[in-house]
């Protein structure tokens, strides 16, 4: 991504979208050695458009048959939410809460359980079938959850705390979800703190009390009671311990909104990509720090990916306000109307001292920027990406400052490096990052041979080129399409399959 380009007029003020009503159900069962509880988690499967590739608990949206389930001891939206619980829990963990639920065979529940994933079984009627009485007092309320409004799927989660039935058992089905397993929230969370697990902050404050369980009372308590979460919006977001993640609403390419802001660190700190010059969006990044300044945490220094407007928008601003340093590569210093204290170059190591400690390593990585950097953690492998990739929309090659033959050998480095999870200045974690840099490649590849074969040995100009090699993009993108567009020719050129005269361009051999 990169700045709006001339030509692509104004957008829109953001407007969030409203959240769907959702029920997720934390289930838990004793200890088998008879000291705290266990959990069972699921991991969803990485090509979900939401939570991709999370470890979470069973859970969904509601349906419309969900409303027509009566529930003993709640009405209205209170009903739907259990019953959508109660459906939820049983479709992906094959557990029944129901009274007269044991009077099922292991077969007839396998059977509805395969039938409602598939859509040819109505939950309510099925459960009026089989005179299966769900209860509100088995579905205890354990907290409510709304998707920040940056994010561009949204659910307003009710949480129901459940404890195993006896004689029931738990497991998953493949499809929406990869794994299911019993786990203890200490190990869970251990997990999440090495960056083998990422979590949301529901996850991972539900699997924070579970490990200190005393009894279900207590744990209700504290899971109705989060911190950091006015209005039910978690207002703290670590993916993975030391890696929290503050996004900012930016003038940056559609279909993106906001830009990414990372605070990494578990006692000194790193404020990377601080991009929106708006008060009121970087007063956001400066009250998290704050927060973890006053649990005795030091801002050590602001960190620039790349000099594009939507990744510095707030860098002098956040820098002056902590009295911190800058840090960034020389190209980016180059480019700034403002003073870096730092040069970072490729192969630095940035020591993070803290109860974790951090290590990480600065890769220059030119192609979309020429003073580009990623950040990879040297113990989890987890890379701060900048402009490398995006998990909403696309990255823009746009010359000169752009060089096609760059952005794809730095492609090649991060995944070969190896890498695990990328963290983008737009939209989600990706959990895989070499499939995700593998599928850059492969992309960039099959757009190459498109715009080769959009180029006649008669020669074609630019916007021709466009109109034919990107009939598949709406017109209001062409401008960022003929950026990346002429960053691919100039690389032909190089390589001798195409040539330029006269701002037209000509196949060779064709």
């Amino acid at each position: 991504m990169s700045e709006p380009l001339p030509g692509m007029g104004l957008f829109a003020p953001y407007a969030p979208v409203e959240p769907r009503a959702s029920s997720v159900v934390i289930l838990y069962r004793r200890a088998r050695d008879g000291v705290g509880v266990e959990v069972f988690w699921v991991k969803r499967e990485r090509a979900l458009a939401f939570a991709g590739g999370f470890y979470a608990f069973p859970g969904g949206k509601l349906d419309r048959d969900d409303a027509d389930v009566p529930v003993q001891g709640a009405q209205g939206e209170e009903a739907a939410l259990r019953s959508a619980a109660a459906r939820e829990l049983f479709e992906e963990a094959g557990v029944l809460v129901a009274e007269g639920a044991r009077a099922l065979s292991p077969e007839a529940l396998a059977e509805a359980r395969t039938a409602l994933l598939a859509g040819s079984l109505k939950w309510s009627e099925w459960l009026s079938r089989h005179a299966l009485l769900l209860r509100a007092e088995d579905l205890k309320p354990a907290g409510r959850w709304i998707t920040p409004p940056s994010i561009p799927v949204r659910f307003d989660t009710r949480f129901y705390l459940v404890e195993l039935p006896e004689t029931a058992t738990a497991s998953i089905v493949p499809g929406e979800l990869s794994e299911g397993a019993w786990i203890r929230p200490e190990d869970a969370l251990s997990r999440w703190s090495d960056g083998t697990a990422l979590l949301h902050p529901p996850a991972q404050h539900a699997l924070q009390v579970l490990s200190e369980f005393k009894d279900e009372a207590d744990a209700r308590a504290r899971l109705n009671t989060p911190p950091y979460c006015p209005g039910y919006v978690a207002q703290r977001i670590e993916f993975q311990r030391g890696v929290r993640v503050v996004a900012l609403e930016t003038p940056t390419l559609p279909p993106a909104t906001h830009t990414n802001a990372y605070v990494l660190g578990t006692g000194d700190l790193l404020i990377v990509d601080p991009g929106s010059s708006d008060v009121k969006q970087y007063a956001k990044l400066l009250s998290l720090v704050s927060s973890l300044k006053a649990e005795g945490m030091r801002p050590l220094a602001v960190v620039l990916t790349h000099h594009h407007g939507d990744h510095v928008g707030g860098a002098l601003a956040v820098k002056e306000r902590l009295g911190i340093p800058l840090w960034c590569h020389a190209r980016t210093a180059d480019r700034l109307d403002f003073q870096a204290e730092r040069l970072l170059e490729d192969g630095e190591v940035l020591e993070l001292g803290g109860p974790l400690p951090q290590r990480w390593r600065v890769l220059h990585t030119p192609g979309h920027a020429q003073g580009h950097l990623c950040l990879v953690d040297s113990r989890s492998k987890a890379a701060v990406v900048g402009d490398m990739v995006a998990s909403v929309g696309s990255i823009v090659i746009d010359p000169p400052e752009g060089n096609m033959v760059d952005y794809l050998t730095q492609l090649r480095r991060l995944r070969d490096w190896p890498v695990t999870t990328l963290y983008p200045a737009h939209g989600a974690p990706v959990p895989d990052g070499p499939g995700k840099l593998d599928e850059y490649l492969r992309h960039r590849a099959q757009r190459e041979a498109i715009i080769l074969e959009a180029v006649p040995s008669t020669g074609a100009t630019l916007a021709e080129v466009v109109a034919t090699a990107y009939a598949d993009t709406p017109p209001l993108l062409h401008p960022v399409a003929e950026r990346s567009a002429l960053a691919t020719l100039e690389k032909l050129v190089a390589e001798g399959r195409v040539r330029e005269e006269s701002f037209s361009w000509f196949r060779v051999g064709a």
